[in-house]
């Protein structure tokens, strides 16, 4: 007689846990994102067929995924979402976040063995490093000067827009995205200072990470003095047009090749495009001089952390000179590239 095929994790879901009018609409809702997760990742799979080696290489997964998974309309898949993070060295769901996912696997199981529909729980008995963060650390002066020095050699993202990328990200601390999404109607003026501004772009279905990604950027004077406004190019709709627009991103290409790139250089893992921001916002907290913390993260798009009204709506008021001081305090000894002509 032919062996009759176990129920798959998402039946034994619906039996369970969802339709159990005893569970909270929070609890059913959390084990059907942590579900959907791993559907997503191995497949509606058959109960008996989840070892501990599965369970595993779940835990692995989310560990690599990006903090920002499934929290836009347009997230990438599991698989391309672990990529991206790992060539842009994006920050990964804390230790505390996987932690969360296990347990209501794990209370599924729970009846599963107790009917002796399986044999072992395999989500039991994880231990997590609740402090697990991505190590990534800033660009040394050093390595600055190696990259002023190294020829790019990509054949998918052209020498200008590599030298515009990441120069502008120095002097910024724009996000790789905000940088591969810049039109040219987004440098204007604003109270005579010339400035990015960082906002959504309906027409092309991208926007900034957060609310607090819509922002002006004032133009650092080193890179008015560089020739930033040369890349406006007339009929362009952006200011990078060469950059392959893909599903997973206009950045995606050039991501992949910078990740390339370095690793030919030798630098170290935890050095990444990433790790233009982090530089500017170390760079900037340990200014002597009397730049606020709010200002920087209004410039750099973060959160306020104080998300009291008044703050709301002070940060929305910051004056763009204050914003200007800010990024003038950027000065990179080690770093020039001229950038080459279109």
């Amino acid at each position: 007689a032919q062996k009759k095929t176990a129920p798959t994790i998402t039946e034994m879901a619906d039996q369970f846990i969802y339709r159990d009018k005893t569970k909270s609409p929070g609890i059913i809702r959390d084990t059907g994102k942590t579900i959907g997760l791993f559907v997503e990742a191995f497949g509606d799979k058959p109960v008996d067929q989840i070892t501990g080696g599965v369970a595993g290489e779940f835990r692995d997964m989310l560990f690599a995924l990006p903090s920002t998974h499934g929290k836009h309309k347009n997230s990438l898949g599991i698989h391309d979402a672990i990529s991206r993070a790992k060539e842009e060295g994006l920050e990964t769901l804390s230790g505390k976040t996987v932690k969360n996912h296990f347990p209501r696997l794990s209370a599924l199981w729970g009846h599963l063995v107790q009917r002796e529909i399986v044999a072992r729980n395999p989500w039991a008995g994880w231990s997590y490093d609740v402090t697990q963060k991505i190590d990534r650390r800033d660009w040394t002066d050093r390595e600055l000067a190696q990259l002023s020095t190294a020829q790019w050699t990509s054949t998918t993202t052209s020498l200008r827009s590599y030298v515009g990328i990441i120069t502008i990200a120095l002097y910024t601390g724009m996000r790789l995205g905000e940088l591969c999404n810049l039109r040219t109607q987004d440098i204007v003026t604003v109270n005579g200072i010339p400035c990015f501004h960082v906002r959504p772009h309906p027409e092309d279905n991208w926007s900034p990470k957060t609310a607090a990604g819509t922002r002006l950027i004032p133009i650092h004077s080193h890179l008015l003095q560089w020739g930033v406004l040369t890349l406006v190019q007339e009929g362009e709709h952006y200011l990078f047009p060469d950059l392959n627009p893909s599903a997973r991103g206009r950045g995606t290409d050039f991501a992949q090749a910078f990740s390339k790139f370095k690793k030919r250089l030798g630098l170290p893992e935890n050095v990444t495009f990433h790790s233009f921001r982090h530089t500017v916002s170390t760079k900037l907290r340990n200014q002597s001089g009397n730049i606020r913390e709010l200002w920087i993260d209004t410039l750099l798009g973060h959160e306020a952390s104080h998300r009291s009204q008044g703050t709301t709506t002070y940060t929305s008021g910051i004056a763009v000179q204050n914003l200007q001081q800010v990024v003038e305090a950027l000065e990179y000894p080690t770093f020039h590239i001229p950038l080459p002509p279109p």
